[in-house]
């Protein structure tokens, strides 16, 4: 399926990721490499707004499972960073997805353990897909996302939209006026 770009966060063996994340909380940028289809390995340097600190991870994640089938992919992975702050600022997870050329689910638990303040970060994901794309298109995803941290303690849901092609995606959303922006390239 030429529509799970987004549902691995691991590339081909030999691929490598660039990836460009913001929100209200933090801006990241994170390349890795996968020297496996199983596992990736990479840097990512973080602007964390809501603590102010800025600092690079070593980030690894694992595909635990894949299920393929005739019309739908999931997948779900274990990920986990290291921080150049101290070796008690460190994150681990989990996350999953799945998908056909029409739905798309995912969801993420992420444990934070950082020199401020221990939390995690939850998110889920919906989306439909208003046509299907053939393998080449742009395709097109209306999505909904629902976030909740330890920190603000609340869940915040809002819409974005999901749009890739080929090895390029981004989704733009907002969250009460708050930018939420994911820029992926592979290569």
């Amino acid at each position: 399926m030429s529509n799970n770009i987004d549902a691995r966060p691991i590339s081909w063996s030999g691929g490598s990721t660039i990836m460009y994340k913001s929100n209200f909380m933090m801006t990241s940028y994170y390349y890795h490499y996968s020297p496996s289809y199983k596992y990736s390995l990479g840097l990512e340097y973080i602007d964390d707004k809501h603590f102010d600190e800025k600092y690079v991870n070593f980030r690894t994640t694992y595909l635990l499972n894949r299920i393929n089938t005739d019309n739908s992919q999931g997948n779900l992975y274990l990920t986990g960073s290291l921080s150049s702050e101290s070796s008690s600022h460190y994150n681990y997870g989990f996350h999953g997805d799945w998908e056909t050329r029409r739905i798309f689910t995912s969801f993420s638990f992420i444990d934070k353990n950082t020199n401020v303040r221990d939390y995690n970060e939850s998110e889920l994901q919906l989306g439909i897909a208003p046509y299907k794309g053939e393998y080449n298109d742009l395709h097109t995803w209306i999505m909904l996302k629902s976030k909740r941290d330890t920190i603000n303690d609340q869940w915040d849901t809002y819409p974005f939209i999901k749009l890739f092609k080929g090895d390029f995606l981004i989704e733009i959303g907002t969250d009460n006026s708050h930018w939420d922006i994911h820029y992926m390239m592979r290569f």
